[in-house]
């Protein structure tokens, strides 16, 4: 069921085509890797991401982050595109175990067997394999995709959410983890969704958004700070040891 996609830069990656939920656990199973492993979920900014906010978050990816990932064994999931919070983690993790889930249409790549649509973004070069949905024609399509796949490799293993930055996409794709089960960790100082979940777990009455505040008064829900590099690497090794 799994193909080698050619990637931007000359590269390829494993993956598998989806048309329905029903079918992640065989193209989960189609990308042979070890399952189950504990899973981090990176969900955020993609091309919204500022240049100042990436270049604060890199320090995170490389310090943090990625050596949690390596640590605990774990696989990461996200968007898959060569851009915002995941180019950072692919350029982090560089060759471990990286599953990008994607619409299909929304993404280009050498030889993409459809057409995309005008503002598709490229795969990221650095992942390992990927998950594509059919025909996925929408930004968004992929959501409940990106929360089944990371089921599906975790299993019984631990898996948890990191949301950083993002935009209206980032609060689906909170709901979607919550739904599973799977506890979020948001970084606040990193703008936009991020923030706004944060503010909404400070003050519910102040917020107006009934779904960020359900959001932050989950008890699944950490609001940590960017700058607080011990505190994320604690709050990640406990999620990943289960």
């Amino acid at each position: 069921m799994s193909t080698l996609v050619r990637l931007p830069g000359g590269g390829t990656a494993v993956a598998a085509y989806v048309s329905r939920i029903e079918a992640v656990p065989a193209a989960v199973a189609s990308l042979d890797l070890p399952v189950p492993s504990p899973v981090l979920v990176l969900v955020g900014g993609a091309n919204a991401l500022t240049d100042e906010i990436a270049e604060s978050l890199a320090p995170l990816f490389a310090d943090v982050i990625a050596p949690a990932v390596r640590r605990h064994h774990a696989i990461a999931v996200d968007g898959g595109t060569d851009s915002g919070v995941m180019r950072l983690m692919g350029r982090a993790l560089n060759g471990h175990p990286l599953v990008g889930v994607a619409a299909l249409g929304t993404v280009s790549f050498p030889g993409h067997p459809g057409e995309p649509i005008a503002d598709s973004a490229p795969l990221d070069p650095h992942h390992t394999h990927f998950v594509l949905v059919e025909p996925g024609r929408e930004w968004g399509e992929d959501v409940p995709y990106i929360a089944a796949v990371a089921s599906g490799l975790a299993g019984s293993a631990p898996s948890v959410t990191l949301l950083i930055n993002g935009g209206d996409v980032s609060v689906t794709d909170a709901e979607e983890s919550l739904a599973a089960g799977r506890p979020v960790l948001v970084v606040s100082g990193t703008g936009r969704t991020a923030d706004k979940i944060a503010a909404a777990a400070s003050d519910p009455a102040g917020c107006g958004d009934e779904r960020l505040v359900a959001i932050a008064a989950s008890p699944l829900v950490r609001v940590t700070a960017l700058t607080d590099h011990p505190a994320l690497a604690a709050h990640l090794a406990e999620a990943l040891a289960g």
